[in-house]
């Protein structure tokens, strides 16, 4: 066993790697990052207090655990990036260019590089399973929630919590790290913890990583250093999947509405947000999702809507017999060839078998082309990390 036995600030100084535990090279391996977004400082701090805990009570997990800060420059500075988006550059082709060129012209390319050489280290350390955890806070008041790539393993392990579960966010976001983490099969969870500056939110981060680590059984529950953690964490537990984004090309000259907290009620038509030229109104009844009182980001806001119980039954039935093969025999969808969990549909096809459809499957992702509309899966086999 090795202990990396340092608190992960110390007068200023900070490391990446916050702390690690290896146990054992078969063991399960848990990785939980904080601070992707350097102004979401809640992550970091309750990934501390866990980390303190387990070095003053000598705790020894039954499994392999690794602590990671993720941009460190903009979490100095106290803010969400300082050139562009750390949590939106995790596509094949942005690791491809790093594997290119160690020439750090931007802040955040030398945070994306080291960052996912760590990763890569902890992958070649350790057989698996793993599972990855990224904790975040949110520019307005909310309860805390879960968000998943829609695949049956992250359910499963979303589902051992009293949490909201948000779905689909995947499909309106390209490049965040645990969309790329999923894409070789592995369990990723992100969890947003409360608002930015509430103190809350450390306290909620903290239960959140000792909860995860005791539904992994990597400690027996009897060992958490404080007993109410479920107590802390117990909400509704709804599925809601988001319906739509408000994608902003300029966030200088958008100005949400106040008063929005997490989830609230709003209906088609109601002023939502304001830029410089019109109001800009809800295109739908629904749930506010993340509305952005903040000056960086891309994401004005969302609209969710929950999800029934029985959809959530039917699409795991479907899945685990794997009816979603009977997809690619009908006329108009083919499997893509440069991609086996990606199918490939006729327009006229897939306005047919309507969007739902792909996702009761679990084809969460749409990208359209000119070849056709294509659906990417998200339950899939776990392959090499690359």
């Amino acid at each position: 066993m090795s202990k990396k036995d340092t608190r992960p600030i110390i007068n200023g100084v900070i490391n990446r790697i916050l702390y690690c535990q290896n146990n054992n090279l078969n063991d399960l391996t848990l990785v939980c990052i904080g601070g992707i977004h350097g102004n979401e400082r809640a992550g970091v701090y309750g990934l501390q207090k866990v980390v303190e805990n387990i070095i003053d009570k000598k705790i020894n997990l039954k499994g392999n655990f690794y602590a990671l800060l993720g941009n460190i420059s903009a979490f100095k500075k106290n803010v969400r990036f300082q050139d562009f988006d750390l949590n939106r550059i995790w596509t094949k082709q942005d690791i491809e260019a790093l594997n290119i060129s160690n020439n750090f012209k931007l802040k955040e390319h030398k945070e994306h590089y080291e960052l996912y050489c760590e990763i890569k280290k902890i992958f070649s350390k350790h057989n698996g399973p793993f599972v990855f955890i990224d904790l975040h806070t949110t520019s307005s008041p909310t309860a805390p929630f879960i968000t998943i790539s829609d695949s049956l393993n992250n359910r499963g392990l979303a589902n051992k919590f009293n949490l909201p579960i948000v779905l689909g966010i995947e499909e309106y976001l390209d490049g965040p790290l645990l969309t790329y983490i999923n894409e070789f099969g592995h369990i990723s969870m992100g969890f947003e913890a409360g608002q930015h500056h509430d103190e809350k939110s450390v306290l909620n981060c903290e239960a959140f990583v000792w909860l995860v680590m005791e539904k992994l059984e990597l400690i027996n529950k009897k060992k958490l250093p404080f007993k109410d953690f479920d107590s802390l964490l117990n909400f509704k537990k709804q599925f809601y999947e988001i319906t739509y984004r408000y994608s902003l090309i300029d966030y200088g000259k958008f100005k949400m509405i106040s008063g929005f907290n997490n989830f609230d009620k709003i209906i088609k038509g109601q002023i939502l947000a304001r830029n410089k030229y019109m109001d800009i109104k809800s295109p739908f009844n629904g749930l506010i999702f993340m509305p952005l009182y903040q000056n960086q980001g891309q994401d004005g806001f969302f609209v969710v809507k929950k999800i029934s119980k029985i959809w959530l039954l039917l699409s795991s039935f479907l899945r685990g017999l794997k009816f979603h093969e009977l997809l690619r025999i009908l006329p108009g969808i083919h499997k893509s060839p440069e991609n086996d969990y990606c199918l490939i549909a006729d327009k006229r096809i897939a306005f047919f078998l309507t969007t739902k459809v792909f996702h009761l499957f679990g084809y969460r992702k749409k990208i359209i082309k000119k070849n056709g509309i294509h659906f990417i899966k998200r339950d899939r086999k776990v392959s090499v990390f690359v």
